[in-house]
């Protein structure tokens, strides 16, 4: 999966009195600015610069690109032999280009998606295969500091615990809305307000979600990101009920890098009302790591700890279920049967840059339910192991292990063998048996 490019691709910045450096390649695509091409000087010949900048006279000029992605996915008794169909082995195809076309303070942002799936059984979701639509497509202007878009965008917020562009499965999420970027010196304040895209399962049928709205300001600071977002939901569901959600999220990250250590650590604060009750939830999720260069392998070892909000009593009249709103997709890794709500995990890993453009990672994780009253939810929140009247904490442990490698700078080759083994909780809820999965990706991107 695309995780892995952080062992094996580094982050070029442009520094003052440096030579420009191409950009990094992302998830959203429109991040990229390859203006500097312009200049022959910042040119160095690889066949790709040919379609990343493109003269069309004047001041305007057009940026092309695109993804083609195949990615295989075999499971063994998914959702520990509860599911439809546990033993299942499918296909994921996909192709995204884009194009980017400026004139002066003006932009347009365009790209379609081909998504198919072969084999998903019982039969294919939505973010499984929306066959061929529009997944961004936007207008933007510059008026000095501000940066004003409107339009279909994919929204990718700090590290996407709460907000992300669901970039693992097939079909990623994108929303309909306007977006206002404000530069203040080094800090980037962004204001939005949105409604996600539900996509369908025929050609272009995506359309505008009518009952979730997310609305709020995001200011990214050196090291320090602070924001606010007020998220409606007319058909929320938690623990089996239903009814209209009105939820405020407030937030603070704190990230950086200092010699050989790394830090991500996030914390968020909920309030708000859902079917009538008040709600009170909250998360905490920590990432230390730190990278030895002059070991053999170059091995970065991370430590993941998360604390994420459960519901104590569901007849008390309150509801403390953390609700992670968009989180990204593959939340805790390739196999990710369980979501960011009402647990607490431990998840160490470690990568090795094995050279040649080839890297490794293997890594552990540990589950248990935060609260006893509240269940086991997946990654978009749906109620997956009812609580009833059991009290056993631990949901699993599970092992991954992936391996990476760079053919080229435009395309990767990764594998990944993961297991998860149920825990007491899940042996008391229904079928308990280990999952395991095999996942196979081929990723070309420029």
């Amino acid at each position: 999966m695309l995780f892995l490019l952080a062992c094996v691709a580094t982050t070029a910045f442009a520094q003052s009195g440096e030579p420009w450096q191409p950009p990094t390649l992302t998830n959203t695509r429109y991040e990229e600015d390859w203006g500097r091409l312009a200049d022959p000087a910042n040119r160095d010949g690889r066949w790709t610069e040919a379609f990343k900048y493109i003269p069309l006279g004047g001041d305007a000029w057009l940026s092309t690109g695109i993804e083609l992605r195949a990615r295989s996915e075999s499971y063994r008794d998914n959702l520990w032999g509860g599911a439809d169909a546990p033993n299942n082995s499918y296909l994921w195809l996909r192709a995204m280009p884009y194009a980017d076309l400026h004139v002066g303070k003006l932009r347009a942002f365009v790209q379609p998606i081909a998504a198919y799936a072969v084999g998903v059984a019982p039969s294919a979701g939505p973010i499984d295969q929306s066959r061929v639509d529009l997944l961004q497509g936007f207008a933007e202007a510059q008026i000095g500091p501000v940066t004003l878009r409107a339009g279909r965008q994919m929204l990718s917020l700090g590290t996407e615990r709460i907000v992300g562009t669901r970039y693992g499965p097939n079909v990623p999420l994108a929303f309909d809305g306007a977006r206002a970027d404000v530069r203040i010196g080094r800090a980037i304040i962004s204001l939005m307000t949105v409604r996600p895209v539900q996509p369908g399962l025929a050609s272009f049928d995506d359309a505008t979600s009518r009952k979730k709205a997310l609305r709020g300001a995001y200011a990214a600071l050196p090291g320090l990101d602070v924001y606010y977002l007020d998220y409606r939901n007319r058909v929320a569901g938690f623990g089996g009920t239903s009814g209209h959600e009105r939820r405020h999220s407030i937030g603070l990250r704190s990230h950086g890098k200092r010699g050989n250590w790394r830090w991500n650590v996030e914390a968020v604060y909920q309030f708000g009302a859902y079917d009538g009750q008040p709600i009170a939830a909250w998360t905490v999720g920590t990432e230390i790591g730190r990278d030895f260069p002059t070991l053999p392998l170059s091995p970065a070892a991370t430590l993941r700890f998360n604390i994420v909000s459960g519901d104590r009593d569901p007849a008390d009249g309150h509801l403390g279920t953390f609700n992670a709103l968009f989180p990204k997709g593959k939340y805790f890794g390739e196999l990710s049967p369980v979501g960011p709500t009402n647990i607490v995990s431990v998840n160490p890993r470690v990568g090795f840059d094995l050279g040649g453009g080839v890297c490794a990672s293997v890594a552990a994780m540990a589950y248990w339910r935060y609260s006893r009253g509240d269940g086991v939810y997946d990654i978009p929140g749906n109620l997956i192991r009812a609580a009833g009247d059991r009290d056993a904490r631990f949901i699993g442990k599970e092992a991954e292990a992936t391996l990476a490698w760079q053919a080229s700078p435009e395309w990767e080759l990764s594998t990944s063998v993961s297991a998860f083994a149920p825990g007491a909780f899940i042996g008391q809820t229904g079928p308990a048996r280990t999952i395991l999965m095999l996942g196979l990706e081929s990723n070309f991107r420029f």
